[in-house]
């Protein structure tokens, strides 16, 4: 199917590994021009080899995106190369577990800039290109924030601040066109998700209690399926669809696993 996306400039944060990797191939794949947003320059040129080598397009930008002042200068690096934004990804962030009991006030803080902050600050710096070109946004989200999973206060709260940060944009930008929804992310192998697992004594009986509660073919989800719901919703083959929260998880969160 083409989705319409051919040379689409689109702003991808943490596009370098895991789903964001996924999501600039998918776009690639599709003729747009994704522009990852990422702190380290390696990473981002390692995904843009990858995207090359398969014959598509993209580029990148080097930023800190827990740092307010760079959010802003990254959107402006964006526009001064391409002149446009067509659409926004925020995918960046990281489960860092920062509980109740062993958290505290400024590690809570640093989480929530590490996970939420830049959602908004990206969108904001973004909001008048994207007005210009009617573009899209998504916004990349957690099963923590509806199910809870422990010792993860900071990063539960800052989901469950994209969730509401998705259905609030959706109302606000309505008399501009731009349609803002949300994927709800729960099991999909990651860089990331390796790390986590690798905390655990026995991580392949962990791994194994995990996906045997995933409803849908007792797997995990693959980024690639992640990304390909995004790259639709960024789409004009979604033309009707905003505010929503849109649960790509095998079933994890909704379907009764006590009868599986």
């Amino acid at each position: 199917m083409d989705l319409g996306l051919k040379d689409k400039i689109i702003i991808v944060t943490g596009g370098a590994k895991g789903i964001g990797a996924a999501i600039t191939a998918v776009l690639a794949q599709e003729g747009a021009i994704p522009v990852i947003i990422g702190r380290s320059g390696d990473d981002n040129l390692e995904q843009l080899a990858r995207i090359r080598e398969a014959g598509g397009k993209g580029e990148h930008v080097v930023a800190e995106l827990t740092d307010p002042a760079a959010c802003k200068q990254a959107v402006e690096a964006v526009v001064a190369q391409h002149g446009r934004i067509d659409g926004l990804i925020n995918n960046a962030g990281i489960n860092d577990g920062i509980g109740l009991e062993t958290g505290s006030y400024e590690a809570f803080m640093q989480s929530l800039h590490r996970n939420l902050v830049h959602y908004y600050l990206v969108a904001h710096h973004a909001l008048p290109f994207l007005k210009t070109s009617k573009g899209a946004i998504v916004n990349i989200t957690s099963k923590t924030a509806e199910t809870g999973q422990g010792n993860t206060s900071a990063y539960a709260a800052a989901n469950g601040g994209r969730n509401a940060l998705t259905r609030e944009w959706a109302v606000e930008l309505l008399p501009f066109s731009i349609r803002v929804n949300a994927i709800v992310v729960a099991e999909s192998w990651t860089p990331l998700y390796e790390n986590w697992i690798n905390t655990f004594e026995d991580k392949e009986a962990k791994l194994a209690s995990i996906v045997e509660r995933i409803p849908l073919e007792k797997r995990m989800t693959h980024p690639e399926e992640i990304a390909q719901m995004a790259v639709f919703l960024l789409s004009e083959k979604s033309s009707h669809t905003t505010g929503q929260l849109i649960h790509v998880d095998g079933g994890y969160v909704h379907l009764d696993r006590s009868l599986i």
